[in-house]
């Protein structure tokens, strides 16, 4: 029997530059699609997994994650005060139950490696899942709830992946592949992060989306600096590779980088579309702004 996956590291430390000046003051994270803020999403996806326990790995001036995972007294008693019920459930159905987060700081920059390794006395011996906040994941079934049905499966570690053009794999990580393990899943031979345009193995780019084991950590606490000079989760994952399988998971469903603008604005379009109330009206709009002239450059 394979140990369950019980636990999820958020990785939230990062400064989200590519958004100044909105995440001076604001998470990148928090930043709203639609109605609800990124991270929402992500936890979301995590506990229709069955997720039980999320660790967040935070950087400073990140306190205001942990206070929308929080009850908020004030507003919930004005809420009560004026029969608001519809919000007030919607706040519940959103909270996480006592005892099921956790916060730990990432004090230095030091990269996604470094920042999953801070986690590692909070996930203990046991595999766990790995969610990226950028990237939030529209799909009828929750991406790591069908990663977790192959790893039931198979055991070992698993990686989300999906297809992206051929000239664009040299701005991902690109895995190869080899025989089938299960229904869309298959044996990861070799990862190259990022490999110069075309030489990459394949068309399949690494999603944000990892089931580990814990072995991960004590690579993790050897692993040297990589590229950018941080400490990269793909280095120790391809060491862990040599001693453990892995497999991907061509999930289905659409993934959206929300750390980059265009993937932000098209995850705000692609959900919003999916309220009639607010498509009635967006759809309209999207139609006059797109028949009008470019601007020029």
């Amino acid at each position: 029997m394979n140990k369950p996956i019980r636990k999820a590291v958020l990785p939230v430390a990062g400064l989200g530059t590519r958004f100044l000046p909105a995440t001076k003051a604001v998470p990148k994270e928090m930043l709203t699609i639609v109605d609800r803020p990124i991270i929402q999403y992500v936890v979301d996806e995590a506990r229709a997994a069955g997720i039980e326990h999320i660790v967040f790995v935070t950087g400073r001036n990140k306190h205001v994650i942990e206070d929308h995972f929080d009850v908020a007294y004030e507003l919930e008693d004005t809420l009560k005060a004026r029969n608001k019920a519809a919000a007030l459930e919607l706040l519940e159905k959103h909270r996480p139950q006592p005892g099921s987060t956790s916060f730990t700081r990432q004090q230095a920059p030091l990269g996604l490696g470094h920042a999953i390794w801070c986690a590692r006395d909070i996930i203990g011996d046991e595999p766990f899942a790995i969610l990226l906040p950028d990237v939030i994941i529209k799909s009828e079934v929750s991406c790591l709830k069908q990663m977790v049905d192959v790893y039931d499966k198979t055991g070992g570690n698993i990686v989300a992946v999906e297809e992206v053009p051929e000239d664009h794999t040299h701005q991902y990580g690109i895995v190869e592949l080899a025989d089938e393990v299960a229904a869309n899943a298959h044996r990861i031979t070799s990862m190259v992060e990022k490999p110069a345009p075309g030489t990459a193995p394949s068309n399949l780019m690494i999603t944000g989306r990892y089931i580990l084991q814990p072995e991960i950590f004590d690579l993790l606490s050897q692993q040297g600096k990589g590229a950018g000079g941080e400490i990269q989760l793909t280095d120790s994952m391809l060491s862990l590779m040599q001693r453990q399988p892995f497999a991907s998971l061509k999930f289905t469903g659409r993934s959206y980088d929300c750390g980059n603008k265009v993937g932000f604005l098209s995850a705000n379009i692609a959900f919003g579309m999916d309220d009639p109330n607010l498509a009635r009206e967006l759809v309209p709009y999207l139609e006059e702004v797109i028949s009008q002239p470019a601007a020029a450059e």
